[in-house]
Order: C-alpha cells, then sequence, then structure tokens
C-alpha cells in the first residue's frame, strides 16, 4: 500500500481575508503542517494544488467580469498566477511536498485531476506511475474543490479517506451535501489523529 496526501488549494486567496476567503482557512494551513511534522513518514507522496488562473481573461467564464459573479459557476478575480493571492497561505509549510500542481490555467478547474506539474505530469499519470492506492485528502473549500478532488480519486480506483478536522468548507448546508455525497461515492471519513 502507498499512501499519498493531497493538499487542496491552501492559499492566501481562499483563507480569510483573501477574495474568497474561507473561515477556517488559516487553521487548516497550520493543521496540515502539524500533520506533516508529526507524522513525516505517513506519506510517500504529498501533492499540493493550487488555482494558478491566467491573469487579463475570464478563464473560461470562471471569472465574473462584467457581471455580479452567481457563487456557483462564477466567482471573483481570484488565484491569480503569480500574485500573493494564489500563493500557498504562510501557515502551510511546504518542505515535505513532492509535487506541486497548479490547476486552472484558463479554465475552471476544481479538481486537483484538473491540473499539471510544471513539467506538464498530470496527477493520474503521477498517482500510476508511483503506485499510490491509497489517498488522505486535505485542504478547501470542503464543498467545492475537496469534494471535486475526492471525487475524482475514488474514480480513478484510490482508497480514500477526508481528514475532517483539516478540510473548512464555504457553507455548512453544501459541506454537509458534499460530505454526503463523497460518503455515497466510497469515501472514508477520519480525524487527523488517525494517521499513523
Amino acid at each position: 500500500m502507498t499512501r499519498a496526501l493531497f493538499i487542496i488549494d491552501v492559499q492566501n486567496d481562499f483563507t480569510e481575508g483573501g477574495a474568497l476567503g474561507v473561515d477556517g482557512g488559516a487553521a487548516v494551513a497550520a493543521g496540515v503542517s502539524a500533520l506533516l511534522a508529526q507524522h513525516p513518514l505517513a506519506y510517500k507522496y504529498v501533492f499540493a494544488s493550487r488555482d494558478w488562473h491566467d491573469i487579463g481573461n475570464d478563464n473560461g467564464g470562471h471569472f465574473a467580469r462584467d457581471t455580479a459573479p452567481d457563487y456557483v459557476t462564477t466567482w471573483p478575480v481570484h488565484c491569480v498566477a503569480g500574485t500573493a493571492g494564489a500563493e500557498y497561505h504562510p501557515a502551510l509549510k511546504t518542505d515535505a511536498v513532492t509535487f506541486h500542481i497548479r490547476k486552472g490555467q484558463g479554465q475552471p478547474a476544481y479538481s486537483i485531476f484538473e491540473g499539471t506539474t510544471e513539467a506538464g505530469q498530470t496527477v493520474a499519470a503521477l498517482l500510476s506511475e508511483h503506485g499510490v492506492t491509497n489517498i488522505d485528502i486535505v485542504g478547501v473549500a470542503t464543498d467545492y474543490c475537496v469534494r471535486a478532488s475526492t471525487l475524482d480519486a475514488l474514480e480513478h480506483g484510490q482508497h480514500v479517506r477526508v481528514l475532517t478536522d483539516l478540510v473548512a468548507g464555504v457553507a455548512a448546508e453544501s459541506t454537509a451535501t458534499s460530505l454526503a455525497e463523497m460518503a455515497h461515492a466510497g469515501a472514508v471519513f477520519a480525524a487527523s489523529d488517525a494517521v499513523e
């Protein structure tokens, strides 16, 4: 069994004070860093995703530029490549990250599987190449990118565990719905103290 950790979108724009800040995002950043420090051998590979949107266009309709965002398919400008908002939250220590994944380059992208490394490697190919069978998922936001990444990981045949104390959602209702959807698809939920 080869286990990997997916750290989803723990970025300045998705944490408190950011363009699309989620309450609890900073705590997730610190908690993930603590998890990796306490269990340095728990994960053979660590993947960290970031939205990395193009500047100067609407990224395939993802950015609401001429109308108000509907917060379903259109959003305020966020996580533009090379800006402070697109950087990892400062409380997230990235020394243990094996693969940095950028997604949403010119298009909407919620799942980590829609991104690539800077060298163009896909997540699916990396998981296959390295024999990953089990994935723990943490990050932001539970009801959007964590949800999409979890469902895609399950579709790719992975055994998926969501560490529920290391995710943060946008809204209580959509978070509850998303957790139910992930469970129905086969995800397991656990607290981070279950990591060995």
